[in-house]
């Protein structure tokens, strides 16, 4: 068993001994579902450990070095350029990276800008004004991200240009009821804030978005089987890089698919198909790039009919009528994040009661 301490020990040492020591390097810090993690809990052998360099003269989109192994753990590396960390207030309501500095979750800090961070965003971090400007920064993402479909693109990028801004939503039970955002179990996770807020219903709808083809567990299975193969070819002509690159690897393999294999056994095969989906499609995007058009071709086609099996959508104007459905949850999205804001509260205000009460 690997714990959450050990995990994030492991995460300090490849810090101080392979990034303290560049010059570019302003710091590094944890973030995801680790962060969240009590430090004797068990870190599932489908997760990775999220780490983020801060670069101080780095460019303005940093390249991604993706999963690496140490001391058996998985760790995916982000490099992120010093602008994103620079404004405490916008890191404050930036929903991915305020949750990093909410606790003891600094890795390196030889600016020491990254404790200033914490020092600031730390006190108000569960303040109701802060957690809905997170929740709305969500939605924001959503808004702006779903403009960005255009029916002229290839198939696999349209699908892609939906599929992420889509399911933002479910991030906003998360931020509301001060979770770590996640990305391939994002569906279970906001299941989870829902259910203990009686919200199931719009739970309901977030999930059809994406699983509205009603297909059982084991039409979920066949794709993901189908899948294994392309992650092969994907790493046999693999040369270009791309932000997901890492998660195409073989190293990633226990998170790609057997985190999904295990969404399904669990019988949460609706909530496996976006991950199965975003990674289908991004081998498509490798694929398109770096292999020859006989496999492009074929892989394309098999792509076609996972979107149109798994998600019910098979034109560019399904799509489109897919992406306003999710627009126009958005009232409901953040009603649902409020809601969750104000019970969090009454509970908080009562448990001072509750223990001088005992």
């Amino acid at each position: 068993m690997t714990s959450a301490a050990d995990a994030r020990a492991a995460a300090h040492r490849r810090v101080q001994q392979h990034a303290v020591d560049r010059p570019e390097v302003a710091g590094a810090f944890l973030t995801g579902s680790v962060t969240a993690l009590a430090p004797d809990a068990e870190l599932p052998a489908t997760s990775d450990v999220d780490v983020v360099v801060v670069l101080r003269n780095g460019p303005a989109v940093p390249a991604k070095p993706g999963k690496l192994r140490c001391d058996g753990v998985l760790l995916e590396v982000t490099e992120l350029p010093w602008s994103e960390v620079a404004d405490p207030a916008v890191v404050a309501r930036t929903h991915y990276l305020a949750p990093s500095f909410a606790g003891d979750h600094v890795l390196a800090d030889p600016t020491g800008h990254l404790a200033r961070l914490r020092t600031e965003i730390a006190p108000s971090f569960a303040a109701p004004e802060a957690v809905q400007a997170r929740c709305e920064d969500v939605l924001i993402r959503m808004v702006t991200r779903s403009a960005a479909l255009d029916p002229a693109a290839p198939w696999h990028e349209q699908v892609l240009t939906w599929l992420f801004p889509a399911t933002l939503p479910t991030q906003v039970p998360l931020v509301a009821a001060l979770r770590p955002p996640t990305v391939r179990r994002r569906f279970v996770a906001a299941r989870e804030v829902l259910a203990e807020h009686g919200q199931l219903e719009l739970y309901g709808s977030l999930v059809d978005l994406v699983d509205a083809g009603g297909r059982d567990g084991s039409a979920v299975q066949h794709h993901l089987d189908q899948l294994e193969p392309v992650l092969d070819q994907v790493a046999s002509v693999a040369r270009t890089p791309f932000p997901f690159s890492a998660d195409l690897t073989p190293d990633a393999r226990p998170v790609t698919v057997q985190g999904s294999r295990e969404l399904v056994a669990a019988g949460d095969h609706r909530e496996a198909v976006f991950w199965v989906v975003a990674t289908w499609g991004r081998c498509l995007t490798v694929l398109t790039t770096d292999a020859p058009s006989l496999v492009v071709s074929r892989a394309a086609q098999r792509f076609r009919e996972v979107t149109a099996d798994l998600l019910g959508v098979s034109t560019p104007a399904a799509l489109a009528a897919r992406r306003d459905a999710a627009l126009a949850l958005v009232p409901a999205v953040r009603a649902a994040g409020e809601r969750i804001i104000d019970v969090r509260q009454v509970r908080a205000q009562a448990r001072p009661e509750v223990g001088r009460s005992g």
